[in-house]
């Protein structure tokens, strides 16, 4: 699932040195990418030298390495797809990765009134086939496959540390969420060495510590809605937080005349139609990560109630409709952005 934002760091002038900075004379800039997950993670620290940061670096994208082994609905055998081998058996005792970003998972769903569902893997896999083959999926098809897609319908037990999916033939599709827990979790490996001003970027999603030396925060930039590549319209101002975007700039696809997104309505079975790009602020990269594709299938209305129902979500919608582009914020919204010095 690609989230496309731009990434640039602020480093303010004029007055603001020292500003979250401890001996920022003594740190250094370093960057490091490798592919994971499906697209690009890029890290950018500050540490006092490079040995420190490859070594941190190589820590953190080892985590990443390791929560796709577990995550992934691609490698049958990783942990998530044993897990949907046993569907419709008892409990089975997982790891504390993937309990916790399950956890996550139903308390997204929970929230969403089920917009956001990890059990939609049945669905989302005819829509794969459909942009492989250019052929629309039966609706008989969709139809069954939604049989099998339930948030409700999986069980956690916290004390044993147990998973049940209660209807066999479940399948779990974390692509929703599992990039902003890497994000979060490869930032947690950066503190653990000592580099707590650092940013982990996973495509769309991304986790940023203290700010860097010199700067009051990380400069973000959300990508414009038609052309993601032009420069931001929107650019955010952060600090010890998760931003995502989701949206259809460049994942999507046309069957019989229509635009297709590749996010899916889990109720409906089918990709949502019509431009929509949505950005999430929130304490953290999972969170920030778990709420932003909801929101494109919920809509403007539903999708900014949910976002001001909690105080620390913050949101930027914009949707292509039939009377032209809309842009909403939630009232948190204006707090993050960066406002250039006059």
């Amino acid at each position: 699932m690609l989230k496309h934002v731009t990434i640039s760091l602020l480093i303010l002038l004029g007055g603001l040195a020292g500003v979250n900075a401890l001996h920022p004379a003594d740190l250094h800039r370093y960057e490091f990418t490798e592919p994971h997950m499906g697209t690009r993670f890029r890290i950018v620290l500050y540490a006092p030298d490079e040995a420190t940061a490859k070594k941190a670096a190589k820590a953190a994208f080892a985590r990443i390495a390791e929560l796709n082994a577990i995550m992934s609905d691609y490698q049958p055998t990783s942990e998530l797809m044993r897990l949907c081998e046993k569907a419709g058996g008892p409990p089975v005792e997982v790891s504390a990765d993937l309990f916790e970003i399950l956890r996550k998972s139903a308390e997204c769903a929970k929230l969403s009134d089920g917009a956001f569902d990890v059990s939609s893997s049945p669905v989302v896999r005819l829509w794969r086939k459909a942009r492989r083959t250019g052929e629309m999926p039966k609706a008989e098809a969709i139809k069954n496959a939604l049989q099998l897609v339930d948030y409700r319908k999986i069980k956690l037990d916290p004390k044993g540390r147990t998973v049940q999916l209660m209807m066999k033939g479940m399948l779990l599709d974390l692509g929703g969420i599992a990039k902003g827990y890497a994000a979060d979790a490869a930032l947690a490996v950066l503190h653990r060495h000592g580099i707590t001003r650092a940013l982990v970027a996973a495509g769309g999603d991304i986790a940023v510590g203290d700010a860097p030396p010199d700067a009051v925060g990380w400069k973000v930039g959300i990508a414009p809605l038609k052309k993601p590549d032009a420069p931001p319209v929107h650019y955010l101002l952060l600090k010890n937080a998760g931003v995502s975007t989701a949206g259809d700039s460049e994942q999507f696809f046309e069957i019989e005349g229509k635009r297709y997104s590749h996010i899916i309505d889990p109720k409906t079975g089918y990709g949502v139609i019509g431009r929509r790009s949505v950005t999430v602020i929130a304490p953290n990269a999972t969170t920030s990560d778990g709420f932003d594709t909801p929101i494109c299938v919920m809509g403007i209305e539903r999708g900014l109630k949910m976002i001001e129902s909690r105080d620390d979500l913050a949101a930027l919608l914009v949707f292509e409709t039939d009377k032209g582009i809309i842009t909403a914020q939630s009232k948190r919204f204006a707090k993050y952005l960066w406002k250039e010095a006059k």
